[in-house]
């Protein structure tokens, strides 16, 4: 193994008093990406043969802990009921979406990228897509992966959800300690993945202990995200070359949620993996680091894939 194949150590940006804690694969790229995963789940969700797929298309990768995950500042005392039971709390957002993606914007400003690709999963997706929004001298190029559009709010918003997974996973328990949390853990990581590409529970558990080792799990997080209100622009606004990726057999989000991205963003590129679900496994390495590559020139110049 080499130098670019290993993470820098943890480093922290910061935006006013939040704290972001980051770290980069390698930085032997000459085009910056950074990357924002999903809901109140850690960085190290990020699997390290996909990061190895994109630094092997000439990407220099940083991935970070967005607010209330990971090593990132939390916003709330950790209460582990059932992994989605945050969902419901009726307590007011501490912080706007805008606070959200302007972590984004400290983040590359302490890793010293005035631009980069932003590429977001599933809540990162929603983030990234408002990055492009808010920040549009700052994004070389927009990757939506598994997410729904940004501007839907409300019962809008939850059509593209596909309920039968959600409430399965609302009423399971898990009990106390590291153990539990865990299994509730890697429980959602097997139900998230298609028949086609089943998670590989080792790897799984792997990311997953390493997240625990770094911040404690917070149920009540994914209600603080998920609160965040959004008062920018809306999709149509975009002005960056955009690629939707979406899981064909995606048991959370519905195909048609990256549709209405596609739809709207002005020239979006949709590209659609075939047996892949709302993760990322191996079989999708290569096709998402290659399409990602498309949206960009040799030199890191943004173009129209």
């Amino acid at each position: 193994m080499t130098d670019l194949d290993t993470w820098t150590p943890t480093t922290f940006a910061r935006n006013g008093e939040v704290e972001l804690a980051y770290d980069r694969f390698g930085q032997g790229g000459d085009v910056p990406l950074l990357l924002m995963m999903g809901l109140a789940i850690s960085r190290f969700w990020w699997p390290d043969g996909l990061c190895r797929a994109f630094a092997d298309q000439g990407f220099d990768v940083v991935r970070y802990d967005q607010r209330d995950a990971g090593e990132s500042t939390r916003f709330g005392t950790p209460r582990q009921r059932g992994p989605w039971s945050g969902l419901f709390a009726g307590e007011p957002a501490p912080y706007t979406a805008e606070d959200v993606v302007d972590d984004a914007a400290a983040v590359l400003d302490a890793v010293g990228m005035d631009r980069a690709v932003v590429l977001g999963h599933s809540l990162g997706g929603i983030a990234a897509q408002r990055f492009a929004l808010r920040h549009p001298g700052r994004v070389l190029a927009l990757v939506s992966c598994d997410a729904p559009p940004s501007d839907a709010e409300g019962y809008a918003a939850l059509r593209y959800v596909r309920p039968g997974l959600l409430a399965r996973m609302v009423t399971r328990r898990f009990p106390p300690g590291r153990e539990g949390d865990v299994a509730a853990s890697l429980a959602v990581a097997k139900s998230m993945a298609s028949p086609a590409n089943p998670c590989d529970e080792t790897a799984a558990r792997d990311r997953i202990e390493r997240g625990l080792d770094r911040g404690p799990r917070d149920t009540r997080a994914l209600g603080r995200q998920l609160r965040a209100r959004w008062r920018g622009p809306a999709l149509r606004d975009v002005a960056v070359p955009t690629l939707v990726l979406h899981g064909e057999d995606d048991p959370l989000i519905r195909t048609s949620a990256a549709r209405a991205v596609a739809r709207a963003v002005p020239g979006a590129k949709l590209v659609l993996l075939d047996g892949i679900g709302h993760d990322l496994p191996p079989a999708c390495w290569t096709t998402v680091a290659q399409e990602t590559r498309r949206l960009v020139g040799p030199r890191g110049q943004s173009r129209v894939a």
